[in-house]
């Protein structure tokens, strides 16, 4: 029995992480992405997660209404964000869930092949 999730065509799919690198459908990524299932693209964000902003999110935040749920992915290890962000990002509608890169990866091809609107935030730290 094939138990492999059906992936409909031109969704992005994140094949690995490794060495501070995200391999996206055939493609590597040396900085921090946002990954969505209709496209992956450069964040532009470098530090690490306590220095996040507002600001940040601007491009989610501009479409927060068709997003069901950020999995942000915060490198090695799981560093919550600031209470004053994370209320502000939940102001403007989004859900952010926290988790190490790792974990967000393969949570975020589970998700969007369930059909789920959903979109990685990753950080190669």
């Amino acid at each position: 029995m094939d138990v492999t999730p059906l992936i409909k065509a031109n969704q992005q799919v994140i094949q690995s992480y490794a060495g501070g690198q995200f391999k996206v459908s055939g493609e590597t990524y040396g900085g921090a992405v946002f990954v969505l299932p209709s496209e992956t693209r450069d964040w532009g964000f470098s530090g690490e997660i306590g220095d996040l902003e507002e600001a940040d999110f601007e491009f989610l935040t501009n479409q927060a209404d068709e997003i069901d749920v950020v999995l942000l992915g915060c490198g090695k290890a799981t560093t919550f964000l600031k209470p004053k962000l994370r209320n502000a990002l939940k102001e403007k509608g989004l859900s952010v869930d926290v988790m190490d890169s790792g974990a967000a990866c393969r949570t975020y091809n589970v998700l969007m092949a369930e059909g789920r609107r959903v979109v990685a935030a990753l950080i190669p730290v």
